[in-house]
């Protein structure tokens, strides 16, 4: 990235030519902040309740005011850091952000990929949380200026906009090696006993940067007011931080539940609508070579912000809404294509194992001069500070011999001589798994040996892996959670039903995938394997495996609901299929039945 300074003109007092888009500062306006002897400084702060015990009491005249004033302070000497991004051109970054930026706890996220062990399928997907960061940084400053201009009656100020900005950029620093492997797959694995999440670790990290980093001071220069707005910092990228005051009616102590709507620009919890999602979209699709079909610049001249039921969303306009479903199906088209790639899933099984044995003899000083596994440093920020992807290479490269089996899965990855997939299917309806239940299946699997099979194989021989694909709230349609407004009254909150867009659109929104690999990777054992895995389907009555008649077309038929007919296909529409008797149907015509049916 590029880096440039540009100066912009200081705004020494608020004088009536002092103008802006939302409005200007009137005669009698100047009069009342000059009788008060208010100067620019001052001004910087100031609120509604300040204006009105001034003698301002026209609530619009207030709103407007203050408006007038926050575009005028924009008018300052800060000198603004231009980045030049692959995805969003030349971004100006206000330097406090850019202050947080050059920390080694900010830059630590150079040294993460941001799709993990995709990389080492996809050799376009080199870019890192680094990046990404940033991206969202400046998305998240997009949107709350969008916002701000189209509606100076919501008194966003600038402490508004530089925290939703810094609660963009420092979504991420929570991350571990390889990104969401390490708390979806090895944490789960070494500390079962707690429910840890990289958002957690991002609110810690948060804390140890302005803590080390001595940036209160800086921050307070730039007009935060602390401690309240570092709480609302953390807030928007974790939820309520008071786990008491969760169930409460409004949860946050950041801002007021008239600015409810800032919550919903880095992590929206209402709908998954934000702007993390509409960089990593974007950074995404341009270095793993798939279309994005998603614009967030439309959104973004259509948000507004409505009203309903005492709250203030986020809302777009009604037209939009076929647009909100096509961004929901590029976010599953992403995890079908890339992020749950069966051999991206793999390498990332096989990266976690390696770490798993290599846990107990890695250790990372942290704080105080104190030592820590790799599944231990999430518990020190210090430590955490120094665990990045380069521990893959650490352990590859290590001269202990106490690394030797890690070193062994990992030199097969770079071999490539990985563990090989023998079918996926889908379960009947969704299922709660934990550990000990696919350490169970992996037994199950293996006892599934079919009748004439000769190759005799282990549970520990088998690997198998469960993903959630959705869109984004479980089995619940998102779009159910969005606000529309209609161009005849842009401030009535709507909602749109699925039937009211297209008969075409999804029936379902989550499904589970189930996916066995075999460790044995000589072609006789796969064969073997994958006639295991389908007499398992069939034992678990589990979905047919796409090519379960090729891998054991001598099983397949023992099922009858796996069993289709060739002639079963209503094209023309010349007939369809009843059921008979439970199990058995017979082929109709529906007009000629129509016209056999008795008077």
């Amino acid at each position: 990235m590029e880096g440039g300074k540009r100066t912009r003109e200081e705004m020494d007092c608020v004088t009536p030519e002092k103008r802006s888009r939302g409005g200007e500062i009137n005669s009698r306006q100047q009069h009342e902040l000059r009788e008060n002897n208010l100067r620019a400084m001052e001004l910087r702060n100031l609120t509604d309740v300040q204006l009105q015990k001034l003698g301002i009491e026209s609530l619009e005249s207030r709103q407007q005011l203050l408006h007038c004033l926050q575009k005028c302070w924009q008018f300052s000497n800060e000198p603004m850091k231009v980045f030049n991004d692959p995805i969003h051109g030349h971004i100006e970054l206000h330097p406090l952000l850019v202050c947080i930026i050059d920390t080694p706890q900010f830059q630590r996220l150079r040294h993460i990929k941001q799709l993990g062990g995709t990389y080492l399928v996809f050799p376009g997907a080199s870019h890192n949380r680094f990046e990404h960061s940033v991206g969202v940084g400046y998305l998240a400053g997009c949107l709350v200026r969008a916002l701000n201009e189209r509606q100076p009656e919501l008194l966003i100020n600038k402490q508004d906009i530089l925290c939703v900005q810094i609660a963009g950029l420092c979504h991420d620093l929570g991350h571990g090696p390889f990104s969401h492997m390490f708390d979806g797959m090895f944490i789960p694995k070494v500390r079962s006993e707690m429910n840890w999440k990289h958002e957690t670790a991002s609110v810690q990290m948060f804390d140890h940067l302005v803590k080390v980093n001595n940036l209160e001071p800086v921050m307070e220069k730039y007009g935060l007011s602390l401690p309240g707005d570092l709480i609302f910092i953390k807030e928007q990228i974790a939820g309520p931080l008071d786990s008491i005051a969760a169930g409460s009616k409004w949860p946050y102590k950041g801002r007021p539940e008239e600015k409810s709507f800032l919550y919903e620009i880095v992590a929206n919890k209402r709908n998954g609508i934000d702007v993390d999602k509409w960089d990593y979209f974007a950074r995404d699709c341009y270095h793993l070579g798939i279309q994005n079909n998603f614009d967030y610049h439309r959104f973004l001249k259509f948000a507004r912000v409505c009203e309903v039921k005492g709250k203030k969303h986020i809302c777009t306009r009604d037209k939009e809404v076929g647009d909100l479903y096509d961004m929901f199906h590029t976010r599953n088209c992403l995890h079908r294509r890339a992020y749950q790639h069966k051999v991206g899933n793999i390498i990332e099984v096989m990266i976690t194992e390696a770490l798993v044995k290599a846990d107990p003899h890695i250790q990372i000083r942290g704080s105080s001069g104190k030592m820590y596994r790799i599944s231990e440093a999430i518990e020190d920020m210090e430590a955490y500070t120094k665990l990045t992807d380069h521990v893959f290479e650490q352990i590859l490269y290590s001269s202990n011999p106490e690394l030797s089996e890690a070193q062994a899965i990992l030199q097969n990855i770079i071999c490539r001589r990985l563990y090989k997939c023998v079918g996926q299917t889908t379960p009947e309806s969704q299922l709660n798994v934990s550990q000990e239940m696919l350490l169970e299946w992996s037994n199950e699997v293996a006892k599934s040996k079919p009748h004439g099979t000769e190759v005799d194989l282990q549970p520990e021989d088998f690997v198998v892996s469960v993903i959630y694909m959705d869109y984004g709230m479980k089995d619940k349609n998102p779009i159910n959670s969005v606000h529309f407004y209609c161009k005849n009254d842009p401030n009535k909150a709507i909602k749109i039903r699925k039937n009211q867009v297209s008969k075409l659109l999804p029936e379902r929104f989550a499904e589970q995938l189930i996916r066995v690999y075999c460790k044995k990777t000589d072609e006789r054992s796969l064969e073997a394997a994958k006639k295991y895995f389908v007499q398992w389907c069939m034992n678990r009555n589990f979905s047919k495996p796409q090519d379960g008649d090729v891998t054991a077309p001598e099983l397949t038929p023992l099922k009858r609901d796996w069993q289709t007919d060739d002639d079963d296909s209503d094209e023309g529409g010349r007939g369809s299929r009843l059921p008979v008797n439970g199990e058995q149907s017979v082929k109709t015509n529906l007009f000629n039945a129509q016209k056999a049916k008795p008077s």
